[in-house]
């Protein structure tokens, strides 16, 4: 079993998030208007790994709630100071995907963006995903993959100073893993992103 999260990393490099995922601008835009599809004014959702809102912010006022986790402390922190507007339907905490407090089948859509790859056990986070999804929910679930198995200059940077890639995938290893863990009929595709390419999966329960 592979031990330790990214969990310091994320707490100390919180503050820093926000600007530095404005360069990932475009390929956010577009997630979004995949995701605007799953979600309308009846869609209870569920955000994991959710950052600072990169998605949370845009899409929260579509749905009939949607609630926005993180397991670093310090990102909600991040997150609540940028929700100025104070938006009704958005609510942020503090959650671990792995070990999650909701009852069975509450919300008919969960968001993980950018996490499942950089997670020692991601299985963990789709069996607490499945449980949580109500009957016919959608799984959407963004990563960013390596194909060829390279990894980017700032990779390699993030990874000298305590970062951790548990799992370079490409696009058809990342959709095995999933189908193998509890979404069989997980389907995918890819869109250019920044520091690396970006698999949008999304499957039905």
């Amino acid at each position: 079993m592979k031990k330790g999260n990214n969990k310091g990393f994320w707490q100390f490099f919180a503050f820093l998030y926000a600007p530095f995922m404005r360069r990932n601008k475009k390929a956010y835009e577009e997630m979004c208007g995949m995701l605007a599809s799953h979600v309308d004014e009846n869609t209870h959702v569920l955000e994991l790994a959710c950052g600072t809102g990169q998605l949370s912010f845009p899409m929260a006022e579509r749905s009939a709630h949607w609630t926005a986790t993180d397991f670093s402390e310090n990102m909600i922190r991040e997150a609540e100071k940028l929700n100025m507007l104070r938006q009704e339907k958005l609510t942020f905490s503090v959650a671990d995907a792995t070990a999650l407090s909701f009852a069975d089948g509450s919300f008919d859509l969960v968001v993980i963006a950018n996490a499942l790859h950089i997670m020692p056990e991601p299985e963990k986070a789709l069996s607490e995903i499945r449980r949580v999804l109500k009957e016919n929910g959608t799984l959407f679930a963004p990563v960013f993959i390596y194909p060829g198995k390279k990894t980017g200059l700032l990779i390699r940077l993030m990874e000298m100073i305590g970062f951790k890639t548990y799992h370079k995938w490409n696009e058809a290893e990342y959709r095995a893993f999933v189908q193998a863990n509890g979404f069989p009929d997980a389907v995918s595709r890819c869109i250019p992103a920044k520091p690396m390419p970006e698999c949008i999966l999304t499957a039905v329960k």
